[in-house]
């Protein structure tokens, strides 16, 4: 069969032709699918901006399929499904991500992160401390510390808490003598609840001896003596603490009332207490003062006279409730209604409340039961903030 040169040359034009088309074909295909994912991207971002994030997740999720690579999509549309409280999604999304080979060190880490996160908000504190654990070593174990740290003060495991503190501390990451203190004191009071109070005593003393200027431990060890009999001890640590922590006089006044009055030492005590509230006033001090001047009564002033001295140096309805309730009026038969109505009002007058979240409580909390922060209540009533 001869060769015709003249198929080749016609050939070439239309070769060309062909190749042109199909270049411009995929170029366009390629051009189609980059406008696709960012414009799903920057439509899930005006509509997370919107606070609209069922929306916001659907543009994301489009923007996920356009491109499976693109890590940060996965992590933006983690983030959002924890945020909106699907934590299974959120696990699903950063569990694709660790099972991806082509992953960089610096986002595997990352997505251990938030898949540690997902667990911890999902209550899954198993998972979450064995998720967290993973992160020693890398950038986020500052964090995953911390979040450790959190996890071990929830489930109470004050000894694995303390070991955490311990490891931030030595990072340098804070000083934590003060928590490091609460947490012997929560031993302390375990080994009382179960019949070990050495034990109680000697992680009491330790707490001391790791936070001199803290309330707490001498508060505990100052009941522990007086339950023990040790009067006169007990008055001391409570002295001490005072004179350490003045800002928890409050607290102590009470304690120390009950001490005096069962050793017969008023005296000493309501001097001291005498001294304490005109420096400072106070519904705990003053009301520590009443009770050991009844003890009392040719000494000093009446609780009546107490009262009323309270309202000329500051209002308080919890002061004038009380100074009523040893009023005589003219209507005496009226005074037991008056007096339940004002007892109702001041009920929450005479609560704490933290200073960091605003949860109220009928007793001092060390540790808010509400967020979780330590030495957030002051040793203030609610009317006296």
């Amino acid at each position: 069969m001869e060769f015709n040169l003249s198929w080749i040359l016609l050939g070439l034009p239309l070769a060309f032709v062909l190749g042109w088309l199909a270049s411009r074909f995929d170029l366009r295909q390629i051009r189609f699918e980059n406008r696709q994912a960012p414009k799903a991207y920057f439509r899930g971002l005006n509509f997370l901006l919107n606070e609209q994030q069922d929306q916001a997740i659907d543009a994301f999720i489009e923007a996920v399929q356009s491109d499976p690579d693109t890590s940060e999509l996965h992590f933006a549309l983690g983030n959002l499904f924890r945020r909106r409280g699907e934590y299974q999604r959120a696990v699903r999304v950063h569990e694709h991500l660790l099972s991806r080979g082509d992953l960089s060190q610096t986002d595997r880490h990352r997505a251990q992160h938030a898949l540690a996160l997902d667990f911890l908000k999902a209550g899954l504190l198993d998972r979450a401390e064995e998720a967290l654990n993973k992160l020693e070593g890398t950038a986020f174990e500052t964090e995953a510390r911390l979040a450790l740290l959190a996890n071990y003060e929830r489930s109470r495991d004050w000894a694995l808490a303390a070991e955490v503190a311990h490891k931030l501390e030595s990072a340098r990451q804070g000083n934590f003598s003060q928590r490091l203190a609460h947490y012997l004191c929560e031993q302390a009071a375990d080994d009382l609840a179960q019949g070990r109070p050495d034990a109680a005593r000697a992680r009491l003393q330790e707490a001391i001896t790791k936070a001199p200027e803290a309330a707490r431990a001498r508060m505990a060890l100052a009941q522990l003596q007086a339950n023990a009999g040790e009067l006169a001890a007990a008055q001391q640590t409570l002295l001490d603490a005072m004179a350490q922590a003045p800002t928890a006089i409050p607290l102590m006044a009470g304690p120390l009332a009950d001490i005096a009055l069962r050793l017969g030492h008023v005296t000493p005590a309501l001097t001291r207490l005498q001294a304490l509230y005109a420096e400072n006033t106070s519904l705990d001090v003053l009301q520590a003062i009443v009770r050991l001047s009844a003890s009392q009564p040719a000494a000093g002033l009446s609780d009546h006279d107490w009262y009323a001295r309270h309202l000329e140096r500051e209002p308080s309805l919890v002061a004038a409730t009380r100074w009523i309730a040893g009023e005589k009026f003219e209507d005496e038969q009226f005074h037991p209604q008056v007096q339940r109505a004002l007892d109702h009002a001041i009920k929450p007058l005479l609560r704490y409340r933290c200073a960091a979240c605003g949860f109220e409580a009928s007793q001092h909390f060390w540790h808010c039961p509400g967020c979780q922060t330590w030495d957030s209540y002051p040793a203030k009533r609610v009317e006296e903030l």
